[in-house]
């Protein structure tokens, strides 16, 4: 069975980067559309940005628009989230996750565990 596996979190000022990697394993993202989600504290999960399994199409939440971007190399079965200019309010755990199509089409099958991001201000 798939198994996602996110690294990269940590504590960060605001204002800084962090750089997310999600590795797949047992199992293929190729293809597939790949997504981040996040939740912080008593709050719901939220999304956060997609990419298309070929990687030609992304989408963004509207608070990561123009700070975060999403990647992939398909060659290394990998999902990347640059994640810059961050505040306070991007603190959560982070998921990766494999859709069930191509497309974001917001059926999401398999999750990582999750990385902690702690933004201080």
């Amino acid at each position: 069975q798939l198994q996602l596996v996110e690294s990269g979190g940590g504590l960060v000022q605001a204002g800084g980067s962090l750089r997310l990697s999600c590795a797949a394993s047992r199992g293929t993202v190729i293809s597939y559309a790949m997504g981040w989600f996040r939740q912080a504290p008593g709050k719901e999960r939220k999304f956060v940005a997609a990419i298309s399994g070929s990687g030609g199409s992304t989408s963004y939440g509207d608070s990561v628009k123009g700070r975060f971007a999403i990647s992939r190399d398909n060659a290394k079965n990998t999902v990347a989230l640059q994640m810059n200019s961050l505040k306070p309010e991007d603190t959560a755990v982070y998921y990766c996750a494999r859709n069930v199509y191509s497309w974001n089409s917001g059926n999401y099958n398999y999750w990582g565990r999750g990385t902690q991001v702690t933004v201080s201000s």
